[in-house]
């Protein structure tokens, strides 16, 4: 009786100091509970992040920006976020905590929306249109240099700030040509508006000369600096999260469904497998692994960023990005 006693004292001093030792870990996401924020959810419902004792809340965002000073600020050690507008926080907030340390989207989904019955089917189109953008837009932020590599005139488009639950709306019932946005929100939010599918002309502004990354994982560097294995651990169950995500998508997206009972689950479905083919899946990444960037982009990227904003200081690629806590070998591969 003694020593069953005792071995049961033990397994609770064992489940208390593993309760003890998890560390809470928030989440800024940059955007709503949507389709390609499925794999977060789907590491927490895994155990990926328990198993590198965290636990992970997730809270939603409200533009590619969004993430940027709560990270900055500390308010969040982690979220997602548009490495270009990190590039341009911290050209302006010099030696702010923050940098990229995980490359989500390898191809941005930087995109213009137009609808062809409106007369927009390529770049040259938006002259003489009105285009809606919300300010806080990461589509919006990289219009300029879409616009310098097609030869756009931009006092020739009617630039109109929308919010963005008005964004699509807009679009649909014709008040404005085209929007930008993420490719698989803006075209997935008009079909279900009943814009015919076929009506739809999406500009994936990296098919038309832009070479930027898109959306990270960014950390506040002053967090990363005291609790290096956390950021590692959590690197590490993101690209897991992503892994069996992509091998299974619907299970993923049943993660989303518990987190947002509204959501349509075939329309999010649609989404994330969206993300997967045209972002998170390229070409590069199924070679070089999930996570990491290629010097050369990334200095291109800053080159071709220099062409419409004026930087105050010389950037560097050190000074947006840190690639130390990225997983490695088979951790790192999606295929």
């Amino acid at each position: 009786m003694i020593r069953q006693i005792f071995v049961a004292a033990a397994m609770m001093v064992a489940t208390a100091a593993n309760s003890w030792a998890q560390q809470a870990v928030p989440f800024a996401l940059d955007w709503k509970f949507e389709g390609p924020a499925a794999p977060y959810f789907l590491a927490i419902d895994k155990g990926y992040f328990e198993e590198k004792g965290l636990t992970v809340e997730i809270a939603e965002g409200k533009g590619s920006l969004d993430a940027i000073p709560k990270v900055a600020t500390g308010a969040f050690p982690l979220g997602f976020a548009d490495i270009n507008s990190v590039m341009r926080f911290l050209d302006q907030n010099p030696g702010a905590p923050v940098k990229a340390v995980m490359m989500v989207y390898d191809k941005p989904p930087f995109s213009v929306v137009g609808r062809k019955s409106l007369g927009v089917e390529a770049p040259k189109d938006l002259q003489g249109k009105v285009l809606g953008a919300p300010p806080p837009d990461g589509a919006w932020a990289q219009f300029p240099i879409f616009a310098a590599e097609n030869d756009l005139d931009m006092d020739a488009i009617t630039v109109e700030p929308v919010g963005f639950p008005t964004r699509e709306p807009m679009l649909a019932e014709g008040n404005v040509a085209a929007v930008t946005g993420f490719s698989f929100s803006s075209t997935l939010n008009l079909i279900r508006l009943g814009v015919p599918e076929d009506d739809l002309s999406v500009l994936l502004m990296s098919d038309y000369g832009v070479k930027l990354y898109g959306n990270a994982i960014i950390v506040n560097t002053e967090f990363a600096e005291a609790n290096p294995d956390v950021v590692k651990g959590f690197l590490e169950a993101v690209a897991k999260g992503w892994k069996t995500a992509i091998e299974n998508p619907s299970e993923a997206i049943d993660s989303l469904l518990e987190r947002n009972p509204a959501a349509d689950k075939d329309l999010e479905t649609d989404r994330l497998q969206m993300a997967i083919d045209a972002n998170v899946l390229t070409d590069w990444v199924k070679q070089n692994g999930f996570g990491d960037v290629d010097a050369d982009r990334f200095e291109d990227a800053i080159e071709q960023t220099k062409t419409v904003y004026e930087f105050q200081t010389t950037p560097d690629m050190a000074t947006f990005w840190d690639g130390r806590y990225l997983p490695s070998g088979e951790s790192a591969k999606l295929q």
